[in-house]
């Protein structure tokens, strides 16, 4: 029995049922879909690996369309509950706002149903924060936040400012300084939080994990030959939604004048007819413009189980994002054996370790990110040992169970020091 399992044996009776609250980003979607993304991956693997640790773990989600189930149970312990709030389809996060009114009272309605109370409610991104605030006063609740990305930082990189601006600004605001505890995944996004959002609040500093069952180091031919892939020629991988934050962009620019012929494997997507839809079409347009079709791949929405062939199949992942509050893409593909080239902001500053698992590049500049490519493609030996190195490192400081048991201390810590709240109540009309 591993030790996680025999912690659980003796806690369990003694932990409480924690509330997590992913208004947007629903732990049991599939994965690689536009609402589908980092968030989603984290919420359902720290509530799995506290249920390990003995906790009951609720995760509320708004559901999307009427053929989902309300309930998903992933383990004993942990499940998804998916709350009407608003039309069933999916909307916008710029116009979700509106219906959270709607969210809190479904939690409500579920909780009179199921007679349940709970003791600690963790939110993520600032919607779920808002709704946590307005749970406070009926639930004695500790609370708990992750932002998982900043609007002082988006709308610092868009070029339209949405109507829901000023109203995100001042709830993030409020959730820093008045929830219990706010939880940074990284050094860099606890500053960013002192310097743009409040000098007030509480932050502790826990990273996120990967899956090491799943993203682990598989030989890479084994994998390229299991995809149906060439087994010499380089290849460039890249993972995540389409979205212009992404820097999709700066890396197809760079890849078009590489000294190293290389294919390049764009991993995700959605709807054709959605923003993320868009976006890829408008990607695609820029891969035929300047001539690199031919050595392009657009794979598509790929599962989890499938996803560790390709890390493992590529010679390098690039994650060229303007902003990463922290960046899963890079801990999976290090676990999986495989150097990463990152841009220098965020989480990334701090996964990313130069010259030892991979390089970092300014954003947005296309010719850095071009030489670093071309570092690491004129260099497999080099790049061999940045691998292996990089697998090591995330499996050191970046697994589930360590997160959640830095969870757990936290939690523990806030349940014993009898810090109660009361937080101001804030009507769901101030801020529509």
């Amino acid at each position: 029995m591993s030790l996680s399992a025999l912690i659980a044996r003796k806690t369990r009776t003694h932990l409480p049922t924690i509330a997590m609250i992913s208004e947007h980003g629903d732990p049991a979607a599939d994965i690689g879909r536009e609402e589908a993304g980092g968030q989603n991956v984290y919420v359902r693997q720290v509530g799995e690996a506290l249920a390990e640790l003995g906790y009951r773990v609720d995760m509320f989600t708004r559901q999307i369309d009427p053929e989902q189930p309300v309930l998903v149970q992933h383990t004993p312990r942990c499940r998804t509950i998916r709350l009407k709030a608003g039309p069933l389809h999916a909307i916008p996060r710029d116009e979700l706002f509106a219906w959270m009114g709607e969210f809190v009272d479904s939690f409500r309605q579920f909780q009179r149903q199921e007679g349940q109370r709970y003791s600690l409610i963790h939110s993520h991104y600032w919607m779920s924060g808002w709704a946590a605030m307005q749970l406070k006063a009926d639930q004695k609740a500790q609370l708990v936040h992750t932002y998982h990305s900043l609007g002082a930082i988006k709308y610092g990189s868009v070029d339209t400012i949405p109507q829901i601006a000023r109203t995100r600004l001042a709830v993030e605001r409020q959730i820093l300084e008045q929830v219990h505890c706010v939880v940074a995944t990284s050094p860099q996004e606890q500053d960013q939080l002192r310097a743009l959002v409040s000098r007030r609040g509480t932050i502790e500093v826990i990273p996120c994990g990967t899956d090491l069952r799943n993203f682990r180091v598989i030989p890479k031919q084994e994998a390229r030959r299991q995809l149906g892939l060439p087994l010499s020629e380089p290849i460039i991988l890249y993972v995540g939604r389409f979205d212009p934050r992404k820097g999709i962009e700066t890396l197809v620019r760079a890849c078009s004048t590489l000294q190293n012929h290389a294919r390049l494997m764009i991993v995700g997507g959605s709807d054709p007819e959605k923003a993320d839809g868009l976006e890829r079409k408008r990607i695609e347009a820029i891969v035929e413009e300047i001539g690199l079709r031919e050595q392009t791949q657009f794979v598509g929405q790929v599962g989890h189980d499938r996803l560790p062939l390709y890390y493992a199949a590529a010679d390098v992942c690039v994650v060229p994002s303007h902003y990463e509050p922290f960046g899963l893409v890079a801990i999976e593909a290090m676990a999986c054996g495989t150097p990463v080239i990152a841009s220098a902001v965020g989480g990334l500053v701090s996964t990313v370790v130069p010259e030892i698992t991979g390089l970092l590049a300014p954003p947005r500049d296309v010719p850095a990110f071009r030489a670093a490519i071309d570092r690491v493609l004129g260099n497999r030996q080099w790049a061999q040992q940045m691998g292996e190195q990089g697998s090591l490192w995330v499996g050191e400081h970046f697994n589930w169970p360590r997160v959640a048991t830095q969870l757990d201390s936290l939690y523990r810590s806030l349940s014993g020091s009898g810090k109660i709240l009361e937080l101001p109540q804030t009507s769901t009309a101030s801020f529509l």
